[in-house]
């Protein structure tokens, strides 16, 4: 079946969909983009996406092309047009097409490339890898310096992913100094005791919608957060561990480095917090 999607005002189906080869988002990923999820046909934390994506566009010095009520509309059209009801909607917006290459950015006068299609995920949020849990490998975090941004340079995570998958495993935790940073597309906690440890926010990681939600949520069922950094080490001898993101939810991890973590299945913490988590998305969903 052929996918609607959109581009610049129009719904249009995939195989008709076409956007500039002098497009500064393919030339220079200079560009933007998020990820929200649909479950039973409802969009998931959508406010919080609008919000981080107002404030990428902002520090690219990009035009937001659209208002809140605008983006919602134009995601639950998506929605409807693509019969989703388990899934997600990706949303990009680049600086747009100046006229021809150049590596300073063209003037406000130039429109930006808006860009949006679904992809269907039935049973997303029962997925079973749940109930294991994920193996990931550390490996050096070299990317620039704005992680904060949710630029579309993202050929960096995809190498991350590609040496997890070599080496047989899930995923990959960034490190830096010692200290991990998040994981490729997601962010990484450890526990111990009742105490969820995660890295505080700045220019290091992404500021996680998921994440925000989770910290919130774990505080109020009365889990002691703690935002500080922490070592692979001290990861390996947690008690448990874990990942947050728009499509992964939380997701327990059971291995760093091939050394187990607790007992190398989830523990009891963190499938509670994704119960709890996809118990109140689902209230507030949109």
């Amino acid at each position: 079946m052929t996918r609607t999607v959109y581009v610049n005002g129009d719904y249009l189906p995939e195989t008709e969909a076409k956007v500039s080869v002098f497009d500064r988002g393919f030339l220079m990923a200079d560009g933007v983009y998020e990820v929200t999820s649909v479950l039973g046909g409802k969009l998931i934390d959508f406010q919080g996406h609008c919000v981080r994506l107002a404030r990428s566009l902002s520090e690219l010095d990009m035009t937001n092309p659209m208002t809140d009520a605008e983006w919602l509309a134009m995601h639950r059209e998506l929605v409807a047009q693509n019969g989703i009801q388990d899934g997600m909607i990706y949303l990009q917006v680049t600086r747009g097409n100046p006229g021809d290459r150049d590596f300073a950015f063209p003037g406000p006068d130039v429109t930006p490339t808006v860009v949006a299609f679904t992809q269907a995920k039935p049973g997303l949020a029962e997925n079973p890898q749940a109930a294991i849990g994920i193996r990931v490998i550390s490996i050096p975090d070299i990317r620039w310096g704005r992680r904060d941004i949710k630029t579309v340079q993202l050929l960096y995570p995809s190498m991350g992913k590609m040496m997890a998958k070599k080496a047989g495993v899930d995923d990959a935790w960034f490190v830096e100094e010692g200290h991990v940073t998040e994981g490729t597309s997601n962010n990484a906690y450890i526990v111990k005791g009742n105490r969820i440890i995660t890295r505080p926010l700045s220019s290091d990681i992404l500021h996680g919608i998921t994440r925000a939600a989770v910290l919130r949520f774990a505080a109020e069922a009365q889990m002691v957060v703690e935002e500080r950094l922490f070592t692979v080490e001290e990861a390996k001898q947690a008690d448990e561990a874990f990942i947050s993101s728009a499509s992964a939810f939380v997701m327990p991890v059971v291995e760093l480095d091939g050394a187990q973590i607790g007992t190398g299945k989830p523990g009891k913490l963190v499938p509670r917090l994704r119960e709890i988590y996809l118990e109140e998305m689902r209230k507030a969903a949109i």
